[in-house]
């Protein structure tokens, strides 16, 4: 019966070649979607976390996701919320979403309030006695994430020096950073502004206290202080919490729907194929039929087939993604992760969308009368 399943399928290279390559691109389809979703968000946490901070203050408009909300608060805050109890360091930063070419987020920071969060860690362009790198209005302290890619003008990794086009402005690298503190690319905060139509102001304030105990103490003197009180504040920790894919707007519905759409592509091609080669075989099934084989046995090598098919995507759809994820790390600064449980999950669905798909043309390749088939020319 194995020798008959793999006969079959090598019979019909062409067919078998498109079924299975419509479910490694069901399993890319999936896979590739939480890959980089979860990567984003997940990288999102870690940066953000990294900063130091222990409060964040922002816009009443902002979403969760920094950069997602206007440039609306007057520098000028950090004034004020310096002076309260239990605050050691008030740091004002500006963020911009830029979505021509690469989808990024451009930070534009106050160096001295933002590396006394936490230090950043240089790799080079360290300047001497703490002093801030930014030496230009236009300089800018990139990443070794972002460093790591080549550089179209030179053909080798950023170095210092090389020239980097934010928001149609052209910036000249003064310090390359570890990652995993905020943004990749980092600007003065005045140039920022300057570059958006938003002088003196800022997206969000971070703010470092003596002792974590006393975070729900500052943000009761923050909600006190007048002008203050409409702007929402929270812990690090509580924004790292509402950072999963249940509290995203958008994320499942996108997910469901990406899974939806490749499923019902497996399905089709799936259930062509196998409906095809009913029509095909039927001579062939009504001899196995008049041997005595039961509709069981039918559909089992029907669905067999079917699973020989399915497994060769999955492992072909699995092989691709990480191909996929090898030339987005390669080429973008986006992050791309792939984990045990959503290989399994992924797998799961196209396999079972693949068996459904060839329940119909398996159950009509059961019914047919032995006689009939012989018959059939």
């Amino acid at each position: 019966m194995n020798k008959l399943i793999f006969a079959n399928l090598v019979h019909r290279p062409l067919r078998s070649l498109i079924s299975v390559i419509a479910v490694a691109i069901e399993v890319i389809m999936i896979l590739a979607i939480v890959g980089i979703f979860m990567g984003m968000l997940n990288d999102q946490k870690a940066r953000t976390n990294g900063i130091g901070a222990d409060l964040m203050m922002r816009g009443s408009n902002a979403s969760n996701m920094n950069g997602a909300g206007a440039v609306s608060m007057p520098i000028k805050f950090a004034g004020p919320l310096s002076k309260l109890p239990h605050v050691i360091v008030v740091s004002p930063a500006a963020t911009s979403l830029v979505t021509s070419g690469n989808i990024e987020i451009i930070w534009g920071i106050d160096y001295p309030t933002y590396n006394a969060l936490k230090p950043f860690v240089y790799i080079s362009g360290e300047p001497a006695n703490g002093a801030s790198p930014f030496k230009n209005t236009y300089d800018v302290i990139v990443d070794d994430v972002f460093a790591n890619h080549k550089n179209p003008a030179t053909g080798k990794n950023y170095a210092l020096g090389d020239t980097v086009n934010i928001l149609n402005t052209d910036f000249h690298i003064c310090a390359i950073v570890e990652s995993g503190k905020g943004g990749r690319k980092r600007i003065p905060i005045e140039t920022l502004d300057q570059l958006i139509g938003a002088p003196a102001q800022a997206s969000i304030f971070y703010i470092k206290v003596d002792d974590p105990a006393n975070d729900e103490a500052v943000i009761d003197e923050i909600h006190s202080t007048p002008g203050l009180a409409d702007y929402p504040v929270q812990t690090i920790q509580e924004w790292l919490s509402e950072m999963t894919p249940e509290k995203m707007p958008g994320f499942n519905i996108a997910l469901r729907s990406v899974t939806c759409i490749a499923v019902i592509v497996g399905f089709l091609v799936i259930f062509q194929t196998m409906y095809t080669a009913v029509l095909e075989r039927t001579r062939e099934i009504g001899i196995l039929k008049s041997m005595g084989a039961s509709k069981s046995m039918i559909v089992t090598v029907i669905l067999r087939e079917t699973a020989v098919l399915a497994l060769a995507g999955l492992l072909l759809g699995i092989a691709g993604t990480f191909v996929v994820r090898y030339g987005m790390l390669h080429f973008t600064t986006l992050q791309f992760q792939i984990t045990g449980i959503w290989i399994a999950q992924g797998s799961a669905i196209a396999f079972g969308g693949s068996l459904l798909g060839a329940l119909y043309p398996a159950w009509m390749a059961a019914r047919k009368d032995p006689i009939d088939a012989l018959a059939y020319e």
